[in-house]
């Protein structure tokens, strides 16, 4: 009795079963990937016409948010696809917070954050058991149900179809950050700081439980783990991330629409994850940056995106399907 209640706490340090689980590919580099990438940030905005900077600014929004996508579908193996909701929720929130109530822009981001794990938890509470295509299905359905409501302004809140505008950047220190250089060393800070709590989410014991359910289910709730209640953790994981994406993208853009959180939005952020490659950090960067940065260098033919990711995904998937920089597995 003792030894099965000491597995229901801690889950092994070995998979329970035979299928081999993805190790950290990139945990050497994730290491000093937070200092990389604020040297990088401090150094672009000199170099860069203020178009790119604009660029990269986004690019670390973007990037954020296929990582909290990577946790549900790289991490924890569901299939999510209505992850822009919560990249939505996090953009309202602070919409709403900031011009309509006053609040102080950088005090709504943790709120936005909070709310979107919360909304996050409280509807994948009940649909966590299914699984592959079913789970899908209703994820869509919940993205469909969100774009209605703020096209409908929601409580009279939301601004309906044309969203809400006047959103300001923060104010710290005296110091507005209201050029597009400042919100780039905002938003590639915010990356950086979630590339560290993705390394030590990798280190956790609730990463490899994430990864245990993911690989081997049957095995892991054997042990006396409880697969509902860590698939509610993933999804609220995931949501907060993303809620924290899109009060960057709230600032980036000063203004917020429906149209920005689309079906298409959530299919996109599915597609990097796979591309890029399941539960690998290098693997979303690079995937992130072929859907957002590549298109800008080839911008005569930026409108067939969407066309040249798709066959990209189709390559990917029958010829590389762990993706193109997949994590190695032990």
């Amino acid at each position: 009795m003792d030894n099965h209640t000491n597995h229901a706490t801690h889950p092994p340090e070995t998979p329970p079963s035979s299928t081999a689980l993805p190790a950290s590919r990139a945990s050497k580099w994730l290491r000093y990937a937070g200092p990389v990438l604020w040297c990088i940030g401090l150094l672009l905005p000199v170099a860069l016409s203020p178009a790119w900077v604009t660029v990269g600014g986004v690019f670390a929004i973007y990037a954020i948010v296929a990582l909290s996508q990577d946790i549900v579908l790289g991490r924890a193996g569901m299939y999510d696809m209505g992850h822009a909701v919560y990249f939505g929720i996090g953009a309202y929130i602070t919409a709403i917070l900031a011009p309509t109530f006053n609040w102080p822009i950088l005090l709504t981001v943790p709120v936005a954050v909070v709310i979107a794990a919360a909304i996050g938890a409280l509807l994948s509470a009940p649909i966590v058991k299914l699984r592959g295509d079913y789970l899908l299905v209703v994820t869509i359905g919940f993205n469909a149900i969100f774009v209605l409501a703020m096209k409908n302004n929601l409580f009279g809140l939301t601004g309906g179809p044309d969203g809400i505008f006047g959103v300001s950047g923060p104010t710290l220190f005296g110091h507005s950050f209201d050029s597009q250089s400042d919100l780039f060393y905002m938003n590639w800070v915010a990356l950086a700081l979630v590339l560290w709590l993705m390394r030590n989410l990798d280190r956790s014991a609730l990463g490899r439980t994430f990864r245990y359910l993911k690989y081997d289910e049957l095995a892991a709730t054997t042990l006396g783990i409880d697969s509902r209640k860590y698939k509610v953790a993933a999804f609220a994981l995931g949501a907060g991330f993303a809620g924290l994406a899109g009060a960057l993208f709230a600032m980036q853009l000063s203004a917020v629409s429906p149209g920005s959180f689309q079906f298409t939005d959530s299919v996109t952020l599915f597609a990097i994850v796979l591309v890029g490659g399941q539960a690998s950090v290098p693997g979303v960067l690079l995937g992130t940056a072929m859907m957002f940065v590549v298109p800008q260098i080839f911008t005569d033919l930026a409108q067939y995106r969407y066309l040249a990711f798709g066959i990209a995904m189709i390559v990917v998937m029958v010829l590389r399907p762990q993706g193109i920089w997949p994590t190695r597995r032990i």
